[in-house]
Formats: structure tokens, C-alpha cells, sequence
């Protein structure tokens, strides 16, 4: 699902549609917790520049700033029930990401899985589309809407459903590696990778459903570090950053 490269004014774009998943986790900034308004304007100064080249832009923003489902339900709570506490959060951070960019001129709208019309859409998917044509950015909260599903599933499903050229997963780490890199001293960082080799490799960069997903109907998955400013930018020009994960991988 790799767009034809194209130019808009100076620069070229390898990706006419995309959506990019950003953690929660992104959003605390040196935070321990919640929303620190600085890095979420730092992040909506980065989607505006994309936006403006003319790029078909989408979001899916996690929740583990606020809350997440999985480790709560860990220390006792029912897991559906923490689950959807875990979407409630990832629509929280989507009207913070919305007031930031709007702030600056982009005009955005959030769609979420769960209804909830008082602050925003609910995902309807034709309308999503007719958004993305008219140069709005579109950021898609409450994961699917079920529990069980992270929103990597999330945000994987949104991308085919709206015809993505690829998946940007933006982290705090260069991209795929053998091993965690913070606990294993020279672990190989992948250039690119297939989808079978991170599923075979049990790699924790996304989770299993997620790459599955991608894998059969061919949605492309770009990971890299969102913490070097303008790589958003380059991920989107084609630029050789992160890894790619694809049907034909290519090792380190």
C-alpha cells in the first residue's frame, strides 16, 4: 500500500495518506503522569507542518499517560471494565491533541469508537474519509470501541479501513530491535523487517494482533522515534529512519 513518491513545493512525499499512532506515553513529556500541554504543542506543531504539504493526515493516540487497562486489570479490576477506563483516557488526550492543533490553525475532528456527541464525533467511516478530502485532520479515540483490543489493533484497523499508505508509529525508541536495547548492551537495531520474522521473534514492538492484522492486507508499518524533532517529516518523505516492517523484510 506504498503511495507513488510525489513533490509539494520543496518536498518530496513518499506517503500521500497515513496514520500515525502516537503513545500516551509521549504526551506525559518529563512527567510522570498525564498531559504536559508543551509537548503536546511540540507534537501538533510537527502534524501541522505534515498537514500543510497537503498529506491525507489521521491520528490514534493511546492512553497510557492517563491510564491503562491491561496493568490495572493486572492488580485486580475486571479487564473489560478497564479496558474501556483505558478509552476514555485515549479520548482525553485526542481533545488535548485537537485544541493544540486547532490553536495553530489546523482545522481537526475527533471520532470516537464509543458514542459520546457532546465532545465529539462518533467514527463513522465515510465521514472520516470525506474529512481526510477536505484537509482535515482526523483523530480516531477509543480504540475500537471493544475491550481486548490495544490500540496498535486500533490504530492498524483505521488504517485500512481509510485506504493508508502506511502506519507511522511514533516511540521513544530508533525502531525495531533484537533486543530491548535499554536492558541488552548491543542489541541490532532492523532497518527493515517482515511481518513474520517480528511475529516469529515474539519482538514487543507492537502487539501480535496488530502486526496480523497489517500482515494480511498489506499495510506497511514505519517505526521510529518521535523524540528527534522532524522525524515525523521524514518518515512521511521516505527518509531511511526507523524500520519498516513489510511482507519482505531485509533484516538488520
Amino acid at each position: 500500500m506504498v503511495a507513488e513518491s510525489t513533490s509539494l513545493g520543496s518536498s518530496p512525499l513518499r506517503y500521500r495518506r497515513i496514520l500515525l499512532k502516537v503513545s500516551g506515553e509521549v504526551l506525559m513529556g518529563q512527567a510522570g503522569f498525564g498531559i504536559d500541554m508543551h509537548t503536546v504543542e511540540q507534537v501538533a506543531r510537527e502534524v501541522a507542518e505534515i498537514s500543510s504539504l497537503g498529506v491525507e493526515l489521521c491520528l490514534v493516540i493511546g492512553g497510557g499517560n492517563i491510564f491503562r487497562g491491561l496493568s490495572t486489570a493486572a492488580r485486580g479490576m475486571e479487564r473489560a471494565s478497564a479496558d474501556y477506563m483505558g478509552m476514555l483516557a485515549t479520548v482525553m488526550n485526542a481533545l488535548a491533541m485537537q485544541n493544540a492543533l486547532e490553536k495553530i490553525g489546523v482545522d481537526t475532528r475527533v471520532q470516537s469508537a464509543i458514542p459520546m456527541a457532546t465532545v465529539c464525533e462518533p467514527y463513522i467511516r465515510r465521514r472520516a474519509l470525506r474529512h481526510l478530502e477536505k484537509g482535515r485532520v482526523v483523530i480516531f479515540a477509543a480504540g475500537t470501541g471493544n475491550p481486548f483490543f490495544t490500540t496498535d489493533t486500533a490504530a492498524a484497523l483505521r488504517a485500512i479501513e481509510i485506504k493508508a499508505d502506511v502506519l507511522l508509529k511514533a516511540t521513544k525508541v530508533e525502531g525495531v530491535y533484537s533486543d530491548d536495547p535499554k536492558k541488552v548492551k548491543g542489541a541490532t537495531k532492523f532497518s527493515r523487517i517482515s511481518y513474520a520474522d517480528v511475529l516469529a521473534k515474539e519482538l514487543k514492538v507492537m502487539d501480535s494482533t496488530a502486526i496480523s492484522l497489517s500482515k494480511d492486507n498489506g499495510l506497511c508499518i514505519k517505526i521510529f522515534d518521535i523524540n528527534c524533532r522532524g522525524n515525523i517529516k521524514r518518515a512521511v518523505c521516505g527518509d531511511d529512519i526507523g524500520t519498516l516492517i513489510d511482507l519482505k523484510g531485509g533484516g538488520s
